[in-house]
């Protein structure tokens, strides 16, 4: 499971909470790990995952996406992922909850 993969290395390479879905309990600072889309070619399997990073402030959930993009590009580093590339990032403020959001998304191929 990619999304299980994703969400260890996040928290251990960065120390942010990460989360399969929203949070119930009000945190400071936190990432939501989704996948939007998968599929395999030659055996080789693909997915789209998308982190979304929860901040305070707009500037700090910016510095906090940028650790992400950091973290992330390491993550290939991993025996199961054969690689990791940012396909994009942009702000994704939720406007229904008036948090302040930012969304990375990732293509990454793994086994």
């Amino acid at each position: 499971m990619i999304e299980k993969t994703v969400l260890e290395y996040l928290q251990s390479h960065t120390g942010i909470p990460c989360y399969l879905e929203f949070p119930s309990e009000q945190q400071d600072r936190f990432l939501v790990i989704q996948k939007t889309g998968s599929s395999m070619y030659d055996h080789l399997k693909t997915a789209t995952i998308a982190v979304q990073t929860y901040a305070k402030t707009l500037v700090e959930t910016i510095s906090t996406n940028e650790e992400v993009k950091t973290a992330m590009s390491g993550l290939a580093d991993l025996d199961e992922i054969g690689g990791c590339n940012l396909n994009s990032d942009y702000n994704f403020t939720d406007t229904t909850t008036k948090k302040y959001r930012y969304q990375a998304v990732f293509d990454i191929t793994h086994y």
